[in-house]
């Protein structure tokens, strides 16, 4: 457990290194920290990291999606719902159709279902990156709030693909009456149990004897009870810190006091930034454990070939 803790304190100084490096160059910092993560990742004290994917969902996704919540403008998001909707959803799941067929097409011995679950990975955007280059280059601030709003709810909807492929895969069925319906269930029944535990929270700030600190621990545990709620019920997870995330947001003004809302915002901005950073490092240290994987069948060159290929192609997708 020690060497643990000494190994991540390690990584968080690496990752502030680098972060100090992006911005010394001026680019986004996820970039270079994906690129020094696969740098390092040929070392030898590094090539045996890996990720456990519960471990990424349930630690890292709950907090970074309620900090972006709370970070959206309710105004600007309601302004420019049609638009964010339509991005979200519908050109999420288009995009991740085109990415299943092309690489159904592209890849020898690739199935659609693997497809579809390659699709669900890669169509939404990381909000992280878009927003830090587009602050850099000085968008309108329309555009702006429509990436930022869009970056709420697409991993929802990535999700939901990534979650029926993944099943099509295992089973070797689907159906895709039953599919839709489940999809309905899973986003309308998330965003309730993320609005109903962020009622009940709502109601321990606003009606019992809570002090500054209580409130920011409190802030801290939310989104991970409205993610397990939902999961545990088997819907969105995604929704319901998003929703639960909105509705607190809007609430915050009655339930947080000046002390509570000016600290909080301090604690939340540097947790999101060493969560979004390991993140960010974790994945360019994959390297080892990927290229292990692929097996005599497909060589790394074409395997990157592969990837450079349908990273082109989901761009012009997402341009159309």
């Amino acid at each position: 457990m020690q060497n643990l803790i000494i190994e991540y304190v390690f990584l968080i100084l690496i990752i502030l290194g680098l972060v100090m490096v992006a911005n010394k160059l001026r680019i986004a910092y996820p970039i270079v920290l994906v690129i020094g993560g696969l740098i390092l990742s040929f070392t030898a004290r590094f090539s045996n990291i890996t990720i456990n994917p519960e471990m990424v969902f349930f630690i890292f996704l709950p907090p970074l999606l309620y900090e972006a919540a709370w970070q959206v403008s309710w105004k600007e998001f309601w302004k420019w719902r049609r638009v964010i909707m339509s991005f979200a959803f519908p050109i999420v799941i288009i995009t991740s159709c085109v990415i299943a067929f092309t690489s159904y097409a592209v890849i020898p011995g690739f199935t659609l279902a693997l497809g579809f679950l390659l699709g669900g990975i890669i169509s939404p955007p990381d909000a992280v990156s878009a927003t830090t280059i587009m602050r850099q280059v000085k968008v309108p601030k329309s555009l702006l709030s429509i990436i930022e709003g869009e970056s709420l709810l697409n991993d929802a909807s990535s999700l939901i693909v990534f979650r029926f492929a993944l099943l099509a895969v295992i089973t070797g069925q689907f159906n895709f009456q039953q599919a839709a319906l489940s999809f309905v269930l899973v986003i309308v029944m998330g965003t309730l149990i993320g609005i109903a535990v962020g009622f009940i929270f709502y109601a321990i700030h606003k009606w019992l004897p809570t002090t500054t600190s209580i409130e920011i621990v409190l802030t801290l545990v939310t989104p991970y009870c409205m993610y397990y709620a939902a999961e545990h019920f088997h819907f969105s997870g995604v929704l319901a810190v998003v929703s639960g995330g909105v509705f607190l947001s809007r609430k915050r003004q009655s339930i947080l006091n000046y002390q509570s809302r000016i600290q909080g915002i301090n604690v939340w901005t540097n947790i999101a930034f060493v969560l979004n950073g390991l993140v960010f490092f974790l994945i360019g240290l994959q390297l080892p454990s990927i290229t292990q994987q692929l097996g005599d069948d497909i060589s790394l060159g074409k395997a990157i070939l592969y990837g450079l290929s349908i990273s082109l192609i989901l761009i012009i997708a997402r341009f159309i």
